[in-house]
């Protein structure tokens, strides 16, 4: 396996006119956004999910609950938070070195944006990988399908197919999607949400969406959280203003709203810490007193001090994730990073 590291110094702009691909740029040709909502599945099934994860011996639930509507805006203030630098610190990395990864990953492309939000991170960079279309994907469907008719008033001059969806465990993307030259963008780190073992399936999942005609065509632009001092870690994920806090307590209104659970926000209190051993940072719910949840087909009892796991992300050395992409198919890989090597953005070819 061939791997390229960048140096964190400040990259030139190539001598190429982007300027089709600003912001509010005027064209001849305007595009109309899509928006295709996959999103709803069996709500009978995610109830079934929900309570399994509830009524464990440790009780957990999946990440992709924390990111209702609500949730969504709140995790936009999390990423202004001082303490969280991985947010800066990717912005770093893309502003430093966006020309070069245009270089490098090439421009035109159909850019497949996994887990969206806001679609801020993939519109910098519109500039640079001028894509022929652009796809964000993301769970929270009415916060991406406002997301995707700003941002298309902003680019009328990029094809635009908003895909409301989880795809954490599938990736069937449907016929709107180009299937020549996908490029699949995973910024935040987002890939330490799952376990190293659930990573290589994901990748070995989008290493097959990149595979057209029976040849591998595209590649991967994402970025991982590397293993760094614990007091770090663990003050980005339990912020002084409490605003993570928030994030995961607002986990339990969702599940009130979907479990009909009867879940007091005010008998539980947010622990986020680093676990060194398993090299990932935990966020749990904890019970500040004994308490009962009741939803119509049961009940959990809670000790005082239990909790509930709500999320995981995993910290990378950079050795461990480029063997990772390896073994998923993907080759050619490029690292950028930033001058304190916290944090890392990858671009790997589909082989």
């Amino acid at each position: 396996m061939h791997v390229t590291d960048r140096p964190a110094a400040r990259v030139q702009p190539a001598k190429t006119d982007r300027s089709r691909y600003m912001s509010g740029a005027a064209g001849r040709e305007r595009s109309l956004s899509q928006f295709i909502q996959l999103a709803e599945g069996n709500p009978a099934q995610a109830k079934e999910e929900l309570l399994a994860g509830l009524s464990a011996e440790h009780a957990y639930t999946s990440p992709k609950y924390l990111y209702d509507a609500l949730g969504s805006k709140l995790f936009e203030a999390i990423c202004e938070l001082p303490e969280y630098y991985p947010t800066r610190t990717e912005a770093m990395i893309f502003d430093r070195h966006a020309a070069d990864i245009a270089a490098t990953a090439g421009t035109g492309s159909t850019l497949i944006d996994l887990g969206a939000g806001n679609c801020a991170k993939a519109a910098r960079l519109f500039p640079f990988l001028q894509p022929s279309q652009y796809v964000p994907i993301d769970i929270s469907v009415e916060f991406l399908r406002d997301a995707v008719e700003r941002l298309q008033h902003q680019f009328p001059q990029i094809a635009m197919a908003g895909i409301g969806m989880d795809f954490s465990s599938g990736l069937a993307l449907p016929p709107a999607v180009h299937r020549r030259n996908r490029l699949f963008f995973y910024p935040g780190s987002s890939i330490g949400n799952f376990t190293p073992e659930q990573s290589l399936a994901f990748l070995k999942r989008v290493h097959a969406a990149c595979v057209h005609d029976g040849r591998a065509d595209g590649g991967i632009l994402i970025s991982v959280d590397l293993v760094k001092e614990t007091e770090i870690l663990d003050a980005a994920y339990d912020d002084a203003l409490g605003v993570t806090a928030s994030f995961n307590l607002n986990l339990l209104l969702h599940l009130n709203r979907l479990l009909d659970t009867d879940f007091d926000l005010r008998q539980w209190q947010h622990r986020g810490f680093f676990n060194a051993e398993q090299s990932r940072i935990e966020m749990h719910l904890e019970a500040r007193s004994p308490q009962t949840v009741r939803w119509p087909s049961g009940v959990r009892r809670f000790e005082a001090g239990e909790r509930i796991h709500t999320e995981s992300s995993y910290k990378y050395t950079r050795q461990n994730f480029t063997t990772l992409l390896a073994q998923a198919g993907f080759e050619d890989v490029t690292v950028w990073t930033d001058p304190q090597e916290w944090f890392i953005v990858c671009h790997a070819r589909a082989g």
